[in-house]
This record gives C-alpha cells, sequence and structure tokens, in this order.
C-alpha cells in the first residue's frame, strides 16, 4: 500500500495533481476540504461536530478532523494506498495520522511538496478567484495570511518526515503534465 502526503501552499496545485495521481495509481484521494464539506453536508455527528466549530470560527479540533479521516480509510479498505490532501498540517496530526495507521499495519509512505515562488501563486489564486467564487482567493491579503499560517504551521513538518526519509520536493511551476511527470518520477521511485 502506498500513502502519500501531498504539500503545496494555496494555489500549487495540490487538487488537480491529486486528481492525476488518484487514477495512475488507484489511490484514495483524501481531502480534509472535501471530508469537511460532505459531512456537514450530509448531518453526519462528526459534520454537525465540525460545524459548531466552523460557524464560532475556530479552527476543527485535530481529534474531529482524525475521526473523519479514520472513518474515510475505514471506508476505503480495497484502495491500493491513499493520498492525504489537506493533513497532515500540524506535528500534532502527523503523530496522530502514524498512530492510526501503525494500527493499520500501515505507515507514510512519503510526502511530496510541490515547491511554487509566493509571487507566481498569489497571481494563481487571484486569477482562479475570478471563476472559482472562492472568497479566500479574491483577496491579496488573505491569501499571503494564508502562506504565513503554511510557513508557521505546515513547513515544519518537512523536517519531521525529512528526519524519517520520507520527504521530497518537486517543482510545481509548470504544466500540468509536467508536474505531474515530476511527482511520478518520485512515486516511481518509492
Amino acid at each position: 500500500m502506498i500513502n502519500i502526503v501531498l504539500f503545496g501552499k494555496p494555489g500549487a496545485g495540490k487538487g488537480t495533481q491529486a486528481e492525476f495521481l488518484k487514477g495512475k495509481y488507484n489511490l484514495t484521494h483524501l481531502s480534509t476540504g472535501d471530508i469537511f464539506r460532505f459531512n456537514i453536508k450530509n448531518e453526519t455527528e462528526l459534520g454537525k461536530l465540525a460545524k459548531t466549530y466552523m460557524d464560532q470560527g475556530d479552527l476543527v479540533p485535530d481529534e474531529v478532523t482524525i475521526k473523519m479521516l479514520q472513518s474515510e480509510v475505514d471506508n476505503n479498505q480495497d484502495s491500493a494506498g491513499f493520498l492525504f490532501d489537506g493533513f497532515p498540517r500540524t506535528i500534532a496530526q502527523a503523530d496522530a495520522l502514524d498512530v492510526f495507521l501503525a494500527s493499520k499495519n500501515e505507515k507514510i509512505t512519503a510526502t511530496i511538496a510541490l515547491d511554487a515562488d509566493d509571487e507566481i501563486l498569489v497571481a494563481r489564486l487571484l486569477e482562479r478567484g475570478k471563476t472559482s467564487g472562492r472568497v479566500d482567493d479574491q483577496d491579496e491579503d488573505k491569501i499571503r495570511n494564508r502562506y504565513q499560517e503554511y510557513n508557521e504551521k505546515t513547513a515544519p513538518l518537512m523536517n519531521y518526515y525529512s528526519q524519517q526519509h520520507k520527504f521530497y520536493s518537486v517543482n510545481g511551476i509548470g504544466s500540468i503534465a509536467e508536474i505531474t511527470e515530476r511527482l511520478s518520477a518520485v512515486i516511481e521511485k518509492l
């Protein structure tokens, strides 16, 4: 089983690449954003709980997020592996994910970061915001704030996984096909 964590700042192309990689390697794509939206829309117990935090403008606690991910993993036991997108975002979440996967006799195989210049990503998100309707993609200050949060909370995971010899970085600038090829080259060597 291959279990990959896909890293990258907002706009780096994680969701786009995940679509290609999940098909190519028969992986189940687990996007925390998608999982949150699904659980809230379908008014699951975890969705209702998450919504209470989100409605107050608070971050959903790790234990709620992890329970949602555990449920998704349990519901996809026939998968050849998982592609985690948007999780983990902190070392505490990475530890919790490691413990959960170990309980299934599994582990993170690799973490791959899509590396891209902030200025290119800001322009990309502002352009996406014109058609996506996402408010957080239409305000440069909000975009830069998301990058600051990424640098403070998520970037330390690179060292966490580097120490385990599981961290890889690829150039996230180029055509979709070029970036997919770079990611595939890393995955093929695992």
